[in-house]
């Protein structure tokens, strides 16, 4: 399966002082690919969260910081979604400076549970999203 790639560029909000990303923003980056991989699939997570009533919290992180990525550097941002259990996705997630497959800068494992919108407690995923998913 060819991973989903989202591109973002760093700007000065994204740095330090010494114009290196600062690492809590990895995070950032991390997540709008996640929900750009959504809507890539025709899923918006407001509609989500009106009907079928879910939405998404991540319960569990792993992140290895390889490399630093610097202001202007153009990034690219791969999410590749895996199916664990019935109410959460496991995302295999890579950051790497351009071009594709450039320097690679942060690789993570990002698990997802579906959550009630109204209670957050979990709750199975919908069929449009297991869809997507592989099988």
């Amino acid at each position: 399966m060819i991973p989903f790639v989202w591109q973002a560029r760093v700007y000065w909000e994204d740095t330090d002082a010494g114009g290196i990303v600062y690492y809590a923003n990895y995070l950032r980056f991390l997540e709008r690919s996640r929900t750009e991989w959504l809507r890539a699939h025709g899923v918006s997570q407001l509609a989500l969260a009106s009907d079928p009533g879910v939405v998404f919290s991540v319960v569990a992180l792993e992140a290895q910081f390889r490399r630093p990525a610097r202001l202007d550097d153009l990034l690219s941002i791969s999410c590749e979604p895996a199916r664990e259990g019935g109410a959460s996705i496991l995302f295999s997630q890579r950051i790497w400076r351009e071009p594709l497959e450039g320097e690679l800068l942060l690789s993570a494992a990002v698990r997802v549970a579906c959550l009630d919108a109204a209670t957050l407690k979990p709750r199975r995923l919908p069929p449009v999203i297991v869809r997507e998913l592989p099988a």
